[in-house]
């Protein structure tokens, strides 16, 4: 077990006074047999009234509305999780009836959204490895961490050379970015191998490892592996996920599991600043400090959903 003290401060400073803004909060951990939330506060400017509620994947969704003229907001979650660690695919059951069962989810309402692929022109060509992957008769757990590990081989880690709109074609075309773009090619290898799989967002807590992603929003994938369930790939750092990753939501791609995303009526030039910082049991800490510069103007009306664009920028890289 593990346990990790995060503390999460979005904060944006705008250029002239701003006010109904709306916003969506995705900061909420999941709770579950290996994630245990012991202590949970966000506090945002102004103190508005969060409602929450439950989203179609079993995500916590928080919503709020600041109507008031403001020129600052401030997201502040604090957060202490305790983490448990997982035993992991025996893999003893003969590759063939693993893939047979696969096959049969595809019927399941449950997976749909996790099986469906979408068409780019890139598609044949990543086709083309993963039916090389699948000629090795390997079993679905093999073959998805062989993927997992081809990205972390084959991509270099980057960042800002993707924004959250770069498709996953453009994303294989540069073999470039970070976490999220990884975790989206992953994603559709792994359809295209007939394996469910879903997009997670959360933090990484790795302590000074080096480990890519650490102290800040991370972003991987989970697999469905026959007779065990969901299991974490981070191909960011080629690892099967345990304890060290904290997980916030899960969905089919990182529109579905958005940190914070809004708008609101006002200047579209402002300033983001986003601290993440986990503490671990022992004293030891890590910090992560990133800003934005404030962004260009934008000849547009002055109703800006200039929040979600650059926000999840930042989230994620």
């Amino acid at each position: 077990m593990s346990k990790f003290k995060i503390r999460h401060i979005t904060r944006y400073i705008y250029e002239d006074t701003v006010r109904d803004s709306a916003n969506q909060l995705m900061l909420y951990p999941i709770r579950d047999n290996f994630q245990d939330v012991l202590e949970h506060t966000i506090q945002v400017t102004s103190n508005p009234m969060i409602h929450i509620h439950t989203d179609y994947f079993g995500n916590l969704v928080g919503t709020f509305t600041n109507a008031h003229p403001h020129r600052e907001l401030i997201i502040d979650s604090q957060l202490m999780v305790l983490t448990k660690t997982r035993k992991l695919p025996e893999d003893n059951v003969p590759a063939d009836e693993q893939w047979l069962a696969l096959e049969a989810l595809k019927s399941q309402i449950e997976f749909v959204d996790f099986s469906r692929q979408e068409n780019f022109n890139a598609l044949p060509e990543i086709q083309a490895l993963v039916n090389e992957e699948l000629s090795k008769k390997l079993s679905p757990l093999q073959a998805a961490k062989n993927l997992s590990e081809y990205i972390y081989k084959t991509f270099e880690y980057r960042t800002g050379i993707t924004t959250v709109e770069t498709t996953p074609e453009e994303i294989w075309k540069i073999k470039s970015g970070v976490c999220q773009d990884f975790a989206h090619i992953l994603l559709v290898m792994l359809r295209l191998l007939n394996i469910p799989a879903r997009y997670v967002s959360g933090y990484i807590c790795p302590k000074k490892n080096g480990m890519r992603g650490e102290g800040a929003t991370h972003a991987w994938v989970e697999a469905y592996i026959p007779l065990y369930g969901w299991l974490g790939l981070d191909p960011t750092n080629n690892c099967v996920v345990n304890e060290t990753h904290v997980r916030l939501a899960v969905g089919k791609n990182f529109s579905d599991c958005s940190p914070v995303k809004g708008t609101y009526r006002g200047t579209s030039n402002h300033t983001l600043d986003v601290t993440v910082s986990v503490a671990y049991e022992d004293g030891d800490s890590i910090t992560l400090e990133s800003i934005i510069k404030p962004a260009p103007p934008v000849v547009t009306s002055n109703y800006k959903n200039s929040f979600r664009r650059h926000q999840e920028m930042q989230m994620q890289q």
